[in-house]
């Protein structure tokens, strides 16, 4: 096999998986949005949501075509911010997305708002998450929220809601207020469910530790867990006995095993567990791959 085919190969893959979780992601969100959302006159949030207030009060406007023509500012913000291949895929994914707004007419039977609340956000989070773990994204606050993530490391979730927010402020005026605070509900859904699809099943966990037998803890997590870990020199606040504090970062799976040794190693123990927004670093490193 050449040096090019090898190089080639893997770009090829690339492209074959982004391609099948945007058609994926895009089809779960158009049901939230066509199925859900619009028979049930929730509003909805970011580009998706103004692009839908715009719909209600003129109904001949084209969910897709709006949200196409809105994603213009955003994606010059992604080139310069974000970076070129995830500017072709995000690309891509508007394409497939706005495809699938404008296609997929398929109702959910749900008459109760609540529990239409609930299963469009879970939807749309589902949708935006799967698309999310390619190497694009959907456009609007998909973007937006990638820029504030690399940048400033806030939650994706987080800055999804604040949009979610100012969205909803913009059609107060033209849904009932019941309405209003349904889409809340749904809003608040889609966060969660995003930033559990995205991050939540890879998210580490920082975990501090303050024993008198840390060095059989060290030995444990570099043999048993395959961690790394630092040991730190510190002095007790109340006794003001000198001592050491290990400090690694595990995932969620090895922090459960971790837990049940040190228990059994040394059952006073001090431990601290801490979720982390993100960690960089070889093996254990859980950065985004936009």
């Amino acid at each position: 096999m050449n040096v090019a085919s090898e190089v080639s190969s893997p770009r090829v893959g690339e492209f074959f998986k982004t391609l099948l979780l945007m058609c994926l992601g895009a089809t779960v969100a158009a049901i939230g949005v066509n199925g859900v959302i619009v028979p049930m006159h929730f509003l909805s949030g970011g580009i998706t949501g103004f692009c839908l207030n715009l719909h209600y009060v003129f109904p001949e406007i084209n969910v897709g075509l709006a949200y196409a023509i809105l994603n213009i500012p955003v994606f010059i913000a992604g080139w310069f911010f974000v970076g070129r291949r995830f500017f072709f895929y995000s690309l891509m994914g508007v394409g497939i997305f706005s495809l699938a707004l404008s296609f997929i007419k398929f109702q959910v039977p749900v008459t109760e708002m609540v529990p239409a609340a609930i299963i469009a956000g879970i939807l749309l989070g589902l949708g935006s998450g799967i698309t999310l773990r390619s190497a694009g994204s959907a456009g609007g606050t998909d973007v937006i929220s990638i820029i504030f993530a690399k940048k400033f490391s806030i939650k994706i979730g987080s800055t999804v809601l604040a949009l979610n927010i100012l969205a909803l402020l913009s059609g107060v005026f033209i849904v009932d207020l019941n309405l209003a605070l349904y889409t809340l509900i749904h809003m608040f859904v889609t966060t969660k469910v995003v930033d559990l699809v995205v991050s939540g099943l890879s998210k580490r966990r920082a975990i501090t530790i303050v024993s008198k037998e840390w060095d059989a803890i060290r030995h444990l997590i570099i043999n048993d867990i395959g961690r790394g870990g630092t040991v730190l020199e510190a002095t007790g606040g109340y006794a003001g006995v000198p001592g050491k504090v290990l400090y690694t970062v595990v995932t969620f799976r090895e922090m459960v095993r971790l837990k049940e040794l040190v228990k059994r190693i040394d059952p006073n123990a001090f431990l601290v567990v801490a979720d982390t927004v993100e960690v960089m670093g070889w093996r254990i490193g859980n950065q985004p791959h936009w």
